[in-house]
Order: C-alpha cells, then sequence, then structure tokens
C-alpha cells in the first residue's frame, strides 16, 4: 500500500456530529433509507415530489409519515399567498409530531415571510424556513423564530457555491447568527457532493440534507486512494474493451 494514500486524513462516519437528513420524495427511496440508521431525519420539496409523480399530497405524506418512524420529516407549503401559506402550515402541522412545515423566506414577489413564520412559531408549529442563501435573511428569520417552537433555518449552500461563491463563510455566520437560540438548527441545504457532509461537520452545521445520490457514495468513505486510483483505471480499460475502439 502506498504509504501516502494510507495515511492522508481518513473520514469517519462514525464520528459525526451533524445528522444527516435525506432529500427525496420517492417512496421506494424513503423506505429503504429509513431503514439506515445512520439518517435522522427526511426532508422533501414540491419539485421533488413532481419529479416522483406525487398527486396527492396528504396521501404521500401519510405514507412518507409511516414509514420514518417517528424522525422528523419537512413537508413544505406550496401557495404563494401569505393568508393561504398559513392555511397549510396550519392543515401540514395536524399530520404529526415529527411534521416540520416548510416555509420559504420570501413569496415569488420577494416579499419576507418573516411575520407568518412569527405567527406559526408562537402557535407552536414546528418550522423549516427554506431557500435562504445570505446572512441577513438569516437574521429576519431568527429573529422571527425567538422565543418560539423548534426549527431548522435551510441555508442553499450548493446553490450559492453554483454562483461561483464560498458558502462556508455564510454557514459560519449564519451559525453565530442563531447560537443564542437553541431550539433553532441550521440546515446545510442542497449539498453538492459527499465532502460538503465533512465540511458541514467541521463547521459545527446542526444538520445536512442528502440526496440519493449523493447517499449512494457512503460506502466509499474512506476508501484507500491508491486502491481507487487503481479502480478507476480498470473502468476506463473494461469501457474502452466493451465498446471496442480502434484507432
Amino acid at each position: 500500500m502506498n504509504a501516502e494514500a494510507s495515511t492522508s486524513p481518513t473520514p469517519d462516519l462514525r464520528r459525526l456530529k451533524t445528522k444527516v437528513f435525506a432529500d427525496g420524495a420517492d417512496l421506494d427511496g424513503i423506505r429503504a433509507l429509513a431503514a439506515d440508521r445512520r439518517i435522522g431525519g427526511f426532508t422533501t420539496n414540491p419539485t421533488l415530489m413532481r419529479k416522483a409523480g406525487i398527486r396527492d399530497y396528504a396521501a404521500f405524506a401519510a405514507a412518507a409519515l409511516e414509514i420514518v418512524a417517528g424522525r422528523p420529516i419537512s413537508f413544505e407549503v406550496f401557495a404563494d399567498d401569505e393568508a393561504e401559506m398559513e392555511r397549510q402550515a396550519r392543515v401540514i402541522a395536524t399530520w404529526g409530531d415529527d411534521v416540520y412545515v416548510k416555509i420559504p423566506v420570501t413569496n415569488t414577489a420577494g416579499r419576507s415571510t418573516a411575520p407568518l413564520v412569527r405567527r406559526l412559531t408562537g402557535d407552536g408549529v414546528k418550522l423549516n424556513v427554506t431557500a435562504l442563501m445570505i446572512p441577513n435573511q438569516v437574521r429576519e428569520v431568527s429573529a422571527a423564530l425567538a422565543g418560539g417552537a423548534p426549527a431548522y433555518i435551510s441555508v442553499f449552500a450548493g446553490r450559492v457555491a453554483d454562483t461561483g461563491r464560498d458558502p462556508l463563510p455564510i454557514l459560519r455566520e449564519s451559525l453565530r447568527i442563531m447560537a443564542p437560540q437553541p431550539q433553532l438548527e441550521l440546515i446545510w441545504a442542497s449539498p453538492r457532493e459527499l465532502l460538503n457532509v465533512f465540511q458541514a461537520d467541521e463547521i459545527g452545521c446542526h444538520i445536512i440534507t442528502v440526496t440519493n445520490d449523493i447517499l449512494g457514495k457512503l460506502g466509499l468513505v474512506g476508501k484507500d486512494l491508491l486502491e481507487y486510483s487503481l479502480d478507476t483505471v480498470k473502468m476506463f480499460h473494461r469501457d474502452a474493451s466493451e465498446a471496442a475502439f480502434a484507432v
């Protein structure tokens, strides 16, 4: 074994303090992941539900709640009008004690939902305020959640990274803003690679939501890099042979 490969820092899933939540809306996928005790909770959103072909929201939620066995799960409102958002949120909150209602940080006109968040959390509704990207949003939402029910704040770190910006300073600042309120947990949302799980853990992020394609790479954690290099060479050779390339 190559000494450099064997002595490189090796991540260890068993030492993670950050909770891993599965992000998806396919019931078979949720069922498979529910059997994995490393998965601490679940999240969904209307885009994932549409891709999964969900037509009956309430029926899907009831089935998902039965599968996840007492772990937290987030379901999002789909209205754009504040009054209808509130109505939907209060209905969704009745679906179970482990339900967190996802409220977008603004409506589609860019109007803040902080007043709605304040009313709901004050009435004991567990919330997951979603689609945040800058510390000022975290500051406003944290203030709205002050003194309320347990809640998540989802900062879309992956989308921040897609713009060429480093999301880590934003996440660190978000943690600082939220620190005075222990009932709040920061979610690293929209990760782009498995490394993000360990980055989230390193900065003390409470939760990271992970899609099935990234979760599928968990088996690679700690794999010897020299062995992985050889596997890659073998893959290239196998695919070239099966394609019967010639020059």
